[in-house]
């Protein structure tokens, strides 16, 4: 049984965006981040970049498995880091999308097990697949066809877990800033 928003905290400052790899998550960030916003940069990304440099095999390609292991743990790091001060923090997937991975890799229950998981924002934004600007690339080398299953499998483990699911429009990214931003002041 996932837990539902009841067991996070509503003033939750720590806000998921997740979705769609190549649908403009990190784009979004970086427009958050230019309007002085905290954000903390997706954990997968900073893992690959670590152990192609280092020879690791935890990659998504190589080892999966491993990677999600990694991706949990620097999660956890991100998270335990930032110090609360009252406003927005923005995490480029994280935590539960790493879990997810996990879980899905394994078969195994990974993400009811996880307490951290109620520390974010009752609403979580997600982006959509976006073919037209997807692209594969040194860090990304699944296909859109892999970025769609995946974006379904979170959108069903965000709402199992209680979370108000927001599918970004696909429109420039200050527009998106825009909305994200709006959404929350109204939450």
């Amino acid at each position: 049984m996932r837990s539902g928003p009841h067991h996070r905290p509503h003033t939750s400052r720590f806000v998921i965006l997740s979705g769609c790899s190549g649908g403009g998550k990190t784009t979004l960030l970086a427009e958050l981040a230019r309007r002085g916003y905290a954000v903390v940069e997706e954990p997968g990304r900073r893992i690959v970049r670590e152990e192609s440099r280092t020879g690791g095999t935890a990659l998504p390609w190589r080892d999966m498995e491993a990677f999600a292991r990694r991706a949990i743990e620097t999660a956890h790091r991100d998270m335990a880091a930032l110090e609360p001060d009252g406003s927005w923090v923005f995490f480029d997937r994280g935590l539960i999308d790493a879990a997810a991975a996990l879980e899905h890799v394994t078969q195994s229950s990974v993400l009811d097990g996880l307490a951290a998981a109620r520390s974010f924002h009752r609403r979580v934004f997600l982006v959509p697949p976006w073919p037209e600007i997807f692209v594969e690339d040194a860090e990304r080398r699944h296909g859109l066809d892999s970025a769609i299953a995946e974006y379904e499998r979170l959108v069903r483990i965000y709402a199992a877990l209680g979370y108000q699911v927001d599918i970004l429009p696909r429109i420039g990214v200050e527009r998106r800033a825009d909305h994200v931003l709006k959404t929350l002041a109204e939450d």
